[in-house]
């Protein structure tokens, strides 16, 4: 954690310091540029004549200004220039210029100030040196060592005090930049990790819906077509014991498909879990890339898994429970990503399996279209004969209608589904040939359904 300026001047100090030991430094100069002010000013009363005690009072409070020095640090400069054809205030103008050179005074004014120094402090020492080479008269030294010495002693009053405060007061800048670029990164992080976080529980939550979606696409159908043979099976056990045990039988293969088909959901998310565990424990990274690579393996052989290749195969089991489904394709089969093939088994799965649940007894027809950049598929039954009622008493969650939606939005295609006139029900969907990367649900076009033979659009 870093401690910025903001922080410096909480820790508090009296006034304008930003901390007391700050307060306790300026007075310390003050005090001591008192003194010395206070015994020079003795020397400049003795010259001009006056009694000791204003020199003495003179120099006390112009010394006393170097206290306000981090606050105007201009007007010290200014009252050590005043004071300097008195010969005093050493310290004060040191100090003075230093603190103007290293703060935030604009460049023009601390070069003005630092340029009246420099001559008042000129014009002081030529006078003093010219009085002291007058009582050395014929002392035989040139006419230019008077002003040479004057100009260098000028500039080794002004000049060091200035350029150390211009070097500091750089350095403050520089440290105060990289404290708040410090700042900035800081903050920068932790809304990156802000992010990440919501966008890790994005994924997570993102996920946990895919999986329920392939549990549900799983389990519904088998089981749902499980149970319309069971009920076949007790209604002709007594009559055509052949046939019910043809009905067992597939009961008994659906169920085995069923369980096949949970067992590798499964072991992709324990391979998942295992993957985790084993990075948070430590496992080298090696170790953990060849986990990963087999989970990923798995995962994408689970997702290729289903495709249109075995529509007929799903749609002979619906026959095998009773069904009538007619099969209309249009346009060449072609190859499609393994995205597209599996969302459209699993939409043609998923509104037989909402056939059987509602719609017990009723004929369905499944119209498969292959176009340009798309394939669409429309599933379609008629009403429920009156009889049918609820013989094989399927429960419904609710869930099917949503699942279909969400898997033929991801890939960018649309959906509509909806009653028919003439009493049954309509699933339709187009999908790209090639997936939308991510968020596919905007597309331009708007929801459309499939129409007889797939060709014209309906609300």
């Amino acid at each position: 954690m870093t401690t910025t300026g903001e922080e410096h001047r909480a820790a508090g100090g009296p006034w304008w310091w930003e901390r007391r030991r700050s307060a306790v430094l300026d007075g310390g100069l003050a005090l001591g540029s008192a003194l010395e002010c206070a015994v020079e000013g003795v020397g400049f009363a003795e010259g001009a004549g006056l009694p000791a005690g204003i020199g003495v009072l003179l120099g006390v409070v112009a010394g006393s200004v170097l206290v306000v020095r981090r606050r105007w640090p201009v007007a010290v400069v200014l009252v050590a220039i005043a004071v300097t054809p008195a010969e005093m205030g050493f310290l004060l103008a040191t100090v003075g210029l230093y603190t103007l050179a290293a703060s935030q005074t604009p460049r023009r004014i601390i070069g003005v100030t630092t340029g009246m120094s420099l001559a008042a402090t000129l014009i002081v020492t030529l006078m003093r040196t010219h009085q002291g080479m007058g009582d050395m008269a014929g002392s035989g030294i040139d006419v230019w060592f008077l002003p040479l010495m004057s100009v260098l002693a000028s500039v080794a009053m002004t000049a060091p005090p200035v350029l150390l405060g211009l070097y500091v007061g750089a350095r403050r800048r520089l440290m105060e930049s990289l404290r708040d670029r410090a700042d900035s990164l800081e903050t920068e992080l932790q809304l990156l990790a802000e992010r990440a976080e919501e966008r890790a529980d994005w994924a997570r939550g993102e996920e946990r819906t895919r999986i329920a979606r392939e549990m549900h696409d799983v389990v519904a159908h088998r089981v749902s077509l499980m149970v319309v043979h069971a009920a076949a099976v007790q209604a002709v056990a007594l009559k055509d014991p052949q046939k019910a045990v043809k009905n067992a039988a597939l009961v008994g293969d659906m169920g085995r498909q069923a369980l096949t088909e949970l067992r590798e959901m499964l072991g992709v998310l324990r391979a998942g879990e295992a993957l985790s565990g084993s990075a948070r424990a430590g496992v080298p990274l090696a170790a953990v890339g060849v986990a990963a690579a087999a989970a990923a393996s798995r995962a994408g052989a689970a997702e290729d898994g289903p495709s249109l290749a075995e529509l007929e195969e799903l749609l002979g089991h619906s026959r095998a429970a009773g069904m009538s489904v007619e099969l209309s394709v249009q346009g060449e089969a072609r190859g499609y990503a393994p995205q597209v093939e599996q969302a459209a088994y699993r939409v043609v799965q998923e509104a037989l399996t909402n056939v059987h649940k509602h719609a017990a007894g009723a004929g369905a027809v499944v119209r498969l279209a292959h176009r340009g950049d798309e394939v669409a598929m429309q599933v379609e039954n008629g009403p429920p004969p009156a009889r049918a009622g609820a013989a094989a008493m399927l429960p419904s969650g609710g869930n099917g209608l949503v699942g279909m939606r969400e898997r033929v939005l991801a890939l960018g295609g649309v959906f509509v589904s909806g009653e028919t006139e003439a009493g049954g029900f309509r699933v339709s969907a187009v999908l790209p040939a090639e997936p939308l990367s991510a968020g596919g649900a905007d597309r331009p076009q708007a929801p459309a359904g499939l129409e007889g033979g797939l060709g014209r659009r309906s609300g």
